[in-house]
């Protein structure tokens, strides 16, 4: 069996049954559990830190973890930064069979920061069983170098062992997400997968087969793609006139927005193979681009439709990341013009991870928005997963080369 520690809503399961198994994943939230079971996905609803190891002795090929990420996180207090000497003495300890794990908890911060070493629990008890074969974990920048310890005890283990930063936009994501990557394997080299994309398109060469342009957000919502409309958003509604479409106080969906404009197909070049133009909207000769901002911070991420999301998170608040819209021609700007911010929706949010449009989410707004930002990105998953399985992906992601 595969066994997924801190399983989430099904971002690496998404994967691996893409690539042709399934996994049994450990996870405590119930919302993410009842999401978990909508999608067909096998669940043990359990605290990580407290299951036993002994089922799955003698039966595991492979373990992913995701620890949670509430603790290592920009967008919260990142207490596990203090904590961080804790966690790698309570990993240390771990990796030699003495269980601290009581002691060292009292003195954490935050509770959640030594949920980063239950892991290795998992691999000490495993590995007196020759097992697993491969190892695949995932967690914020800042644990990076959390996961090199690993990675010099599982080399002792006989392991071949790679960690470091990658961008799930370089694997078809359509988001800048960048994360701490493990992998490690018994039975052959470790190495990262070879990014499929690039900021900036890369011709093919005798040197490699080329890499395609980032992912936009147009282009994974479907907004400006040759078979799609592009939404033109006009004051007084339609043709026929009407209220504006974005009055003041509107909190009005993106979608709801959409249906009181005009539409009309956009050009697009012969050959071409995909067009993702950002919509547009349009007063008094005025033309505005949306795009989307991360938070309500002076210093928040704001993404055009042509290009990738920032890293999508969520926290106390159901929605942190709004549709904005600004001058395309700055000079073009007037007082009072522009729309209010749209709330991103779930499901927008679910493909700009890349799960299914039809993707059954379960609970309210803000556990599902939960739920989302803190998955793993299954494009991304199913990268690092596909070489473990023997498979090739081909370049759209998640097509299975041979």
């Amino acid at each position: 069996m595969i066994v997924d520690l801190f399983s989430g809503p099904y971002g690496w399961s998404h994967a691996l049954t893409r690539l042709g198994v399934r996994d049994i994943g450990l996870e405590w939230d119930e919302w993410a559990c009842k999401t978990r079971a909508a999608a067909g996905q096998l669940t043990i609803r359990t605290d990580v830190a407290l299951y036993p190891v002994w089922p799955f002795l003698g039966r595991t090929t492979g373990l992913i973890a995701s620890p949670p990420c509430q603790a290592w996180s920009m967008a919260g207090k990142r207490l596990g930064l203090v904590d961080q000497p804790l966690v790698h003495q309570a990993v240390a300890d771990l990796a030699k069979g003495r269980d601290t794990r009581e002691r060292l908890l009292a003195a954490c911060r935050d509770q959640r920061s030594l949920l980063a070493a239950e892991p290795m629990r998992y691999l000490h008890a495993l590995n007196t069983m020759g097992e697993p074969e491969w190892v695949a974990m995932e967690e914020v920048p800042d644990v990076l170098p959390l996961w090199r310890q690993y990675a010099v005890v599982l080399r002792r283990w006989g392991f071949s062992v790679w960690s470091g930063i990658l961008n799930a936009a370089d694997y078809g994501v359509p988001q800048t997400r960048r994360r701490a990557i493990l992998l490690a394997s018994r039975t052959r080299a470790a190495e990262p997968p070879a990014p499929t994309h690039a900021k900036v398109a890369e011709p093919e060469t005798l040197f490699g087969p080329g890499r395609e342009r980032w992912v936009s957000m147009a282009q994974a919502l479907g907004w400006g793609a040759i078979d799609r409309p592009v939404p033109t958003v006009c004051a007084g509604g339609g043709p026929g006139g009407g209220p504006e479409p974005f009055p003041s106080g509107s909190r009005k969906s993106l979608a709801g927005a959409r249906d009181r404009g005009t539409w009309k197909n956009h050009p697009h070049s012969s050959g071409q193979r995909r067009s993702a133009p950002a919509p547009t909207a349009s007063r008094s000769g005025a033309r505005w681009s949306w795009a989307l901002r991360s938070n309500n911070q002076a210093n928040a991420t704001v993404r055009g439709l042509d290009e990738p999301a920032g890293t999508l998170f969520f926290g106390r608040r159901a929605n942190e990341c709004v549709w904005v819209a600004g001058p395309v021609d700055r000079r073009q700007h007037e007082g009072g013009l522009a729309p209010e911010p749209i709330r991103i929706t779930a499901a927008e949010a679910g493909l700009l991870q890349t799960f299914p449009a039809d993707y059954p989410w379960q609970g309210n707004k803000g556990q599902r928005f939960s739920q989302i930002g803190n998955a793993v990105p299954p494009r991304l998953a199913a990268h690092l997963l596909a070489p473990h399985l023997g498979k090739t992906l081909g370049p759209d992601d998640f097509t299975l080369a041979a």
